[in-house]
């Protein structure tokens, strides 16, 4: 073999290593994805674990609030319901919003906040919403490494070659992004 041919040999070898290289950097990418929305998903878990006890709890110091309890069990099943990033914010979003006023409601009974075990869930709940929104962050940055690495050149051919999907963003709904109004008159 001629030098002419250890050449073209040293290329395709180089070309065939980076090749590996590129695809199992994609690999390594889509499973961080992967392992991140698991890490959401097992929080979201918790948070919805959580949140019967703590209605259950309150639902006997709230007799007349019952169609705050029946809003916040309503948004947990469509929360545990949700598929996907997308959907998932969506109704972890409306979740929120019906524990807010499960909370604002709690605030008229100082019999319910005085009770230590409602105080201990609302505890547990105020650290799971922590881990969430580390989760959350750790997913979305972990969804633009591997997004950019299907997007630029040259991964992106092998991207699109070896079928490789753009991943969802987990994104806050438009009504959680509105800048709140505080009216102190």
């Amino acid at each position: 073999m001629g030098t002419a041919g250890l050449i073209v040999l040293g290329v395709v070898v180089l070309l065939i290593l980076w090749f590996v290289a590129a695809y199992n950097g994609l690999v390594r990418a889509r499973n961080n994805v992967k392992n991140a929305w698991a890490q959401i998903d097992v929080q979201l878990k918790r948070r919805h674990d959580l949140i019967p006890n703590l209605v259950e709890v309150v639902k006997d110091y709230m007799g007349y609030e019952q169609e705050v309890l029946t809003n916040v069990t309503k948004a947990r099943n469509v929360a545990v319901a949700a598929q996907g990033p997308a959907a998932a914010a969506t109704a972890e979003a409306g979740l929120t919003r019906a524990l807010a006023g499960l909370y604002a409601v709690m605030e008229n009974y100082p019999d319910l906040k005085a009770n230590q075990n409602v105080s201990q869930l609302q505890e547990e709940l105020t650290s799971t919403e922590n881990k969430i929104a580390f989760a959350r962050q750790y997913y979305n940055d972990s969804v633009m490494v591997y997004n950019t690495k299907t997007e630029v050149i040259p991964t992106n051919i092998i991207a699109n070659m070896s079928g490789f999907q753009k991943a969802e963003f987990f994104a806050a709904p438009e009504e959680e992004k509105a800048v709140p109004k505080v009216d102190l008159r």
